[in-house]
């Protein structure tokens, strides 16, 4: 059974502890956030272990649930690797392609595995449809939500269409031949709302968009492959 440890106990890494302590598959070791306030009265409500730095979890460890804000996932996940730890990182993996491919490239060196947390892949109603969707055409999606100030330290693109590109890339299968988009700031400092047009080289073409300044939550995608038109 693989020792577990969370870095981060907000919203999502008190859903992680929870999990991870269910699972049989784990030993849940403890957590770290830099909160100590919230720290504590996640540790007094729940009786998860507090280790004092991410040093002393990251060392505790075989398995490293990253769940921090988005800007300091690829610092984490390196002091992780360079441990020869695995990890396991909340989607977006980083702000950056740059870091990311950092991140898979220490990944092989150390000889560690690295997951992210694309969880929308596994939505019943996407894998009720999945295995029928033969070959999109055209692809319409709408992620839409009520402003929330948890995920803004990102743009909507990385906050919530980028559970739509996973799973659209998930069943073209085609290379992405071009990307149109654009987003707008309203709220927060970064794009709130965006939409974006990728046409793939076997002609498929995806047109989705994505809004976090919603006045109600809507998930909707429709894939249109000829003589057929699929929803989920």
């Amino acid at each position: 059974m693989l020792k577990a440890g969370v870095l981060g106990a907000g919203h999502l890494g008190k859903i992680h502890l929870r999990l991870l302590q269910q699972s049989a598959k784990y030993e849940l070791v403890g957590f770290y956030d830099p909160n100590l306030e919230n720290a504590k009265k996640v540790a007094d409500e729940f009786g998860y272990t507090l280790f004092t730095s991410i040093e002393e979890l990251i060392d505790a460890v075989d398995v490293v649930d990253i769940v921090t804000p988005t800007l300091s996932h690829f610092e984490c996940a390196k002091q992780a690797i360079e441990k020869g730890k695995h990890i396991f990182i909340e989607k977006p993996i980083t702000n950056t392609v740059q870091e990311a491919e950092a991140i898979r490239t220490l990944a092989s060196q150390y000889h560690v595995i690295g997951q992210v947390g694309h969880v929308e892949r596994f939505n019943p109603a996407f894998i009720a449809a999945k295995d029928k969707i033969e070959a999109p055409m055209f692809i319409e999606t709408h992620r839409l939500a009520e402003f929330n100030p948890r995920g803004t330290d990102v743009p909507v693109v990385l906050d919530l269409m980028i559970h739509d590109i996973d799973i659209i890339l998930s069943v073209v299968k085609s290379k992405v031949k071009k990307v149109h988009a654009s987003g707008v700031s309203i709220i927060s400092e970064t794009p709130d709302i965006a939409n974006a047009r990728i046409e793939f080289e076997n002609g498929c073409v995806a047109n989705l968009t994505a809004s976090r300044i919603s006045m109600k939550n809507m998930r909707k995608s429709r894939f249109f492959s000829k003589g057929c038109l699929y929803l989920c």
